[in-house]
């Protein structure tokens, strides 16, 4: 298999795996969610890490990961509150947003600059989040060309998404100074989830036992978003193998596609083909970025 369907199959594992969450446990609280997603996945991959061949760690990689952990556990606290308490159209595309952002973060992290065909992907994906919220701006028979751009700050999966990209722009950036040689992607992959999912067991057995019984509530559930979760890692880092991190990246950004079609068809969520235009407009603006 070669690294673009790779890549398209991790990009569809993630949004089922965002699908599920929503359908069977939107009453589950954030925490619960973040659970079953880090805990059951990196349980599943723990196999997978046996069997590769460990590299020398030396400090410089175990303080990326440790700075890395805490801020992933918070990005799917926030992640996971933002895909229940809203739509799927209405959140997921702002994932987008994630290498807007890396323009900055990358800069000062790694001293990374942005051509003008970077700047034009940036315009693309604002584009798209003005046209997934265009209901917002029909006032009378006078558009208020603004008013898309307001709605993001009120609908408070927006808003909570697009802290989601902002996170995960600095933890794309430091994850990037972390896997460096001798650290190969299919080894970083198994390893990163199992330490993300035993610290996430960790934390709540220590704060918060009862977000361990979501998953004797709902195991099938909780098993099958486990086992989408674990097979986007696997694809994710196999794909890395074979490809240039920017393309493979800008191929799994499909996901938010995926997430449109989830949420018109599982969730009865309205407007897809101006939704899907507009995802498109912003997996085109990733592209340019990248």
């Amino acid at each position: 298999m070669n690294w673009v369907a790779l890549a398209l199959l991790s990009a569809f594992f993630l949004a089922t795996a965002d699908a599920l969450t929503k359908r069977y446990l939107s009453e589950a609280r954030a925490s619960e969610m973040a659970l079953i997603r880090f805990g059951i996945s990196g349980f599943l991959l723990l196999p997978l890490l046996l069997m590769q061949p460990w590299p020398a760690l030396d400090l410089r990689f175990w303080g990326w990961v440790l700075m890395l952990i805490p801020l992933e556990i918070g990005a799917m606290l926030l992640y996971m509150r933002a895909i229940t308490e809203s739509p799927l159209t209405l959140t997921l595309p702002y994932l987008a947003f994630t290498p807007a952002f890396n323009t900055i973060t990358g800069y000062l992290i790694l001293g990374e600059t942005v051509s003008l065909i970077g700047l034009l992907g940036i315009l693309l994906i604002v584009a798209g989040a003005w046209l997934l919220n265009l209901e917002a701006g029909k006032n009378g028979v006078r558009p208020d060309l603004i008013a898309p751009f307001r709605a993001i700050f009120r609908q408070k999966g927006s808003r909570l998404m697009l802290l989601v990209a902002a996170i995960y722009s600095v933890t794309s950036v430091m994850g990037k100074a972390a896997m460096q040689p001798p650290v190969e992607p299919a080894f970083f992959g198994p390893f990163y989830f199992v330490v993300l999912g035993s610290a996430t067991s960790l934390l709540f057995l220590f704060h918060d036992k009862s977000a361990f019984r979501v998953a004797a509530r709902h195991p099938w559930a909780g098993l099958s978003i486990g086992l989408m979760m674990a097979g986007m890692v696997v694809s994710h880092f196999y794909a890395l193998e074979n490809a240039e991190v920017a393309y493979m990246i800008a191929v799994k950004r499909m996901s938010l596609l995926f997430g449109i079609v989830y949420g018109a068809i599982w969730f009865g969520e309205q407007g897809l083909t101006k939704n899907l235009f507009a995802g498109l407009l912003m997996v085109a603006g990733v592209y340019l970025i990248v």
